[in-house]
C-alpha cells in the first residue's frame, strides 16, 4: 500500500494523525516508523482517546508496538473508557505486548473503568501466562475493584471453573493471595466455588487452607 502524501508542515494535522492511527491498527510497522520519522507525534489519539499504541495492542500488532515504544509511546495513557496499552494488554491476553509495556514503565497500580488492576480481568478470562507475568511483576493479588471483587473472586464468579481458571487459581494461591477475602456480601471464594459446583477449585482452596 502506498504511503499517504503528508507534507512536512502537516505532521501535526488530523490527516497525519489518522494515517498513523490507521497504520498502527493495521499492523503496518514500516509505515508507522516512516510517519514517526516525519515528526508525527507518537501519542496522537482518535475521538475515543485511542493512541497508536492502544490500537496496536487491541489488534495484537507486536512489531508496531515495538516501533512505537522505541519512539517513546506512553504505555499508561488512557482512553475515554480508561484503557491503557498496559491495562488492555493484560485484559486481552496480549502477552508479548504486555511484556513490552512492563519493560517500558507500566504503572502496576493503574486501574481500569471498574477500578481493577490488569490482573483482575486476566484472572476472569483465564489468561494463565498473563496472570503469571503480572504476579511476577508485582501486581497486588488482593486488589479489590469497585464491584468488590478480587482476581480470585472473578476467576470463580465469572468462569465455569474449567482447567484454565483452575490454573489461574493455583497461580494466585502460589502468589500468596488472601484466599478468604470475601465479596461485598461477605461470601468467600471457597463458598462461591462450592455454590457454583466448581469442585476442583473448591478442593484446591481447601487444600490451601481457605475457609
Amino acid at each position: 500500500m502506498d504511503m499517504p502524501t503528508i507534507q512536512t508542515e502537516d505532521v501535526h494535522s488530523r490527516a497525519a494523525a489518522d494515517a498513523l492511527l490507521g497504520a498502527a491498527s493495521d499492523g503496518r510497522a514500516s509505515e508507522v516508523a516512516a510517519l514517526l520519522k516525519r515528526g508525527v507525534p507518537v501519542d496522537v489519539s482518535d475521538g475515543q482517546g485511542n493512541t497508536p499504541l492502544l490500537l496496536a495492542t487491541a489488534h495484537d500488532r507486536v512489531e508496531v508496538a515495538r516501533v512505537l515504544l522505541a519512539a517513546g509511546a506512553d504505555v499508561n495513557r488512557q482512553n475515554r473508557i480508561h484503557d491503557s496499552a498496559y491495562l488492555l494488554a493484560g485484559a486481552s491476553g496480549r502477552l508479548e505486548i504486555l511484556r513490552l509495556t512492563l519493560a517500558n514503565g507500566a504503572d502496576l497500580r493503574s486501574t481500569n473503568r471498574y477500578g481493577g488492576t490488569a490482573l483482575i480481568p486476566a484472572c476472569e478470562r483465564g489468561h494463565v501466562e498473563v496472570v503469571e507475568t503480572l504476579l511476577e511483576a508485582g501486581v497486588d493479588p488482593d486488589h479489590v475493584n469497585r464491584l468488590g471483587w478480587t482476581g480470585l473472586l472473578e476467576a470463580i464468579l465469572l468462569s465455569d471453573g474449567g482447567p484454565r481458571h483452575q490454573a489461574v487459581v493455583q497461580r494466585l494461591i502460589d502468589a500468596g493471595a488472601n484466599l478468604d477475602l470475601a465479596d461485598n456480601d461477605g461470601v468467600t471464594p471457597l463458598q462461591h466455588a462450592r455454590q457454583r459446583n466448581q469442585t476442583t477449585i473448591a478442593r484446591m482452596l481447601e487444600a490451601a487452607g481457605a475457609h
